[in-house]
């Protein structure tokens, strides 16, 4: 008599709640940010998915459970391990085998969002505003002098973007794929930039728990070395094209 099959962990075997983005042009970047962020430009980005939230701490879990990996260095910290928080302290590499991980167990070709296709999907199909909601300022949003007092909130507290996107410029710092040049944005090809062939710190969007301004504008750009695990850093998968 055959034995019985050991029933799937729900977590490490559920899909990811995946957001479309729709295929489109946008306009890339900010005149009035950072000399980083310009010159603005008109870019192409092909339809792809992206996950509706950012890695949650039991989602990883199921990473470690399965893989045997090291968890990051803040696991066990109570600010930071709520099931529903971002997992933060994550190496892009760490990042890039969970998208690994996720594309053996769901078939599925999952990976990190390009910069471009995170502003695209950032900006909810709105041009030129400066935050997901339109123009108004971080401390218009509702409760924000109460948030954010000791790590990231658990993911999906608060509205979502218009594509529905949740935290998309909050809450911790997301690696992006692209290596990060700063005046990548004057050469940047028009369809589907993936960033420069090489460098040594790796890009990132959104804004974080511990900044003194909490909300990033979608423009807003960030990078650090790879190989870092810091408290802010987290991360939300893509999947489809890119």
């Amino acid at each position: 008599m055959a034995t019985p099959a050991e029933p799937l962990n729900p977590v490490t075997h559920r899909e990811l709640s995946l957001v479309t983005i729709p295929a489109g042009w946008f306009l890339m970047g900010s005149e009035t940010g950072q000399d980083n962020e310009r010159p603005v430009h008109r870019v192409w980005v092909d339809e792809f998915q992206l996950a509706a939230t950012q890695v949650t701490h039991a989602e990883y879990a199921a990473f470690l459970d399965a893989t045997g990996a090291e968890p990051p260095p803040s696991w066990n910290d109570p600010n930071f391990n709520h099931p529903r928080q971002p997992v933060v302290a994550v190496s892009w590499f760490e990042a890039v085998r969970y998208c690994e991980w996720l594309t053996q167990v769901h078939c599925r070709d999952y990976r990190l969002p390009s910069e471009a296709e995170w502003e695209r999907a950032a900006r909810g199909g709105v041009e030129g505003a400066q935050f997901p909601w339109g123009d108004d300022p971080p401390q218009s949003l509702p409760d924000y002098e109460q948030r954010w007092k000791s790590g990231p909130e658990p993911v999906a507290q608060q509205a979502p973007n218009a594509f529905g996107l949740f935290d998309i410029c909050d809450n911790v710092h997301e690696w992006c794929f692209d290596w990060f040049d700063p005046e990548y944005f004057a050469t940047s090809p028009t369809h589907n930039p993936r960033g420069p062939e090489q460098g040594k710190r790796k890009a990132s969007r959104g804004g974080s728990w511990r900044h003194h301004i909490k909300v990033s504008r979608c423009a807003a750009r960030s990078s650090i070395p790879p190989e870092f695990q810091y408290a802010d850093y987290g991360f939300r998968v893509a999947c489809g094209r890119g």
